[in-house]
């Protein structure tokens, strides 16, 4: 099961939608999450399922939060903008056949919505620190790498790398299968386990609102991506601890110190 919760039904205008979900380098997370708060993009829907993890996270010794994502959108202001739906979340899901059924959900929602382009953003490991990290790109119609000629993305992924996994991938090769047209800009990152990679997001930041002809402050996005990282890193170790109690032999005795003590 998975269900989209919707706030408000916004009319949009030949809308993009741009996905930044948790992934390698949480490079997408952070991009998109810190283009929200600087637009100001208004939350219109989230959504849960069945195939994110199970459990839910403790805020403040004691509030409640359910694993989600979260659709935003913002309305242009300025000749040469665009209407966009943001999608960010918490997670992905813990499972092939998730990936595709929350991939497809978003889908059939926004296609209601008119999008009929999506851009995802994600990181690509390289194994080492970044000092001047590049973004690769791939796309779903060459003719759409001629938007991004006054940016600095390089339509080489395929060299560096022969897959995307998870949702920045399904996007786009979902999305085709619909008439949609996408895009996926990759970040180079080291890939360490949980490291949220700036410089790598501020990056992808640069050449993405170039190309959106969106002018966005910078100033506060190494302050915004330390305020992340700890909810995100939280969220990560959390699910280490899953996957080891769900991938667990139930018949195998538990000790007290090894019990996931965040699943009921």
């Amino acid at each position: 099961m998975t269900v989209i919760k919707v706030f408000e039904k916004p009319k949009l205008s030949n809308p993009i939608l741009i996905e930044g979900l948790p992934g390698v380098g949480n490079i997408g997370r952070v991009a998109v999450g810190y283009m929200i708060d600087e637009l100001k993009a208004k939350k219109f829907a989230q959504l849960y399922s069945e195939h994110f993890f199970p459990f839910v996270m403790l805020h403040d010794e004691n509030m409640i939060h359910l694993l989600k994502n979260e659709l935003f959108y913002y309305k242009a202001k300025k000749k040469g903008e665009r209407d966009i739906i943001f999608l960010v979340g918490d997670c992905q899901s813990l499972s092939p056949h998730g990936h595709y059924e929350v991939v497809e959900a978003v889908l059939d929602f926004v296609e209601k919505l008119g999008v009929k382009e999506i851009i995802t953003v994600g990181g690509l490991a390289t194994g080492e620190i970044e000092e001047k990290p590049s973004v690769y790109g791939a796309v779903t119609h060459t003719e759409l790498i001629k938007r991004f000629k006054n940016t600095e993305v390089k339509f080489t992924a395929g060299e560096k790398v022969g897959y995307i996994v998870g949702a920045s991938g399904l996007f786009l090769g979902l999305g085709k299968e619909r008439g949609m047209k996408g895009v996926c800009l990759l970040g180079e990152t080291s890939g360490f386990p949980i490291v949220t990679d700036p410089k790598a997001a501020e990056t992808v930041l640069e050449n993405l609102t170039k190309v959106l002809n969106l002018k966005i402050d910078m100033s506060e996005l190494e302050a915004k991506v330390s305020e992340m990282e700890k909810f995100i890193k939280k969220v990560e170790n959390l699910q280490k601890k899953a996957i080891m109690q769900i991938t667990k032999d139930e018949s195998a005795p538990v000790s007290g110190k090894e019990q996931l003590r965040y699943i009921g």
